[in-house]
């Protein structure tokens, strides 16, 4: 798969995201996807998640303890197997009502149209204190 489909892959995943089709976006992954976030303290969904089902469960634990109020995919770079998109976002903790905000790095990582690994690089600190 090229750059451009490669790019193009990842826009379809925010977009179905944010139209809340989580089940599109499972599509587009490897069956053995690996999905990681930084470990973040008190964070319920932080860490490694392997495979479709729990990447499944990664999104609905999110659904669960945190409300979007900004989530903005804002420039997209692709480069071999690899999609790099950088954004930022504002999310209301439910358990705590406090706001987390912090800019993001998405870096997506795609073999024969499936995405295989997903990192994000975000603010831990910040997000971590909404959780406390």
């Amino acid at each position: 798969m090229n750059e451009p489909a490669n790019q193009q892959l990842v826009q379809q995943a925010y977009q179905s995201v944010g139209a809340g089709d989580v089940r599109s976006l499972l599509n587009s992954l490897a069956e053995d996807v690996r999905w990681q976030l930084p470990e973040m303290e008190n964070v319920p969904f932080a860490g490694t998640w392997h495979g479709r089902e729990r990447v499944e469960q990664f999104f609905s634990t999110v659904a669960q303890a945190q409300d979007v109020i900004e989530f903005e995919p804002e420039d997209f770079i692709a480069q071999d197997d690899k999609v790099v998109v950088l954004g930022r976002f504002s999310h209301r903790v439910r358990s705590t009502g406090k706001v987390s905000t912090s800019p993001w790095a998405h870096v997506w990582t795609l073999k024969d149209g499936k995405v295989t690994h997903f990192y994000e690089y975000v603010d831990t600190a910040a997000v971590s204190r909404a959780y406390t």
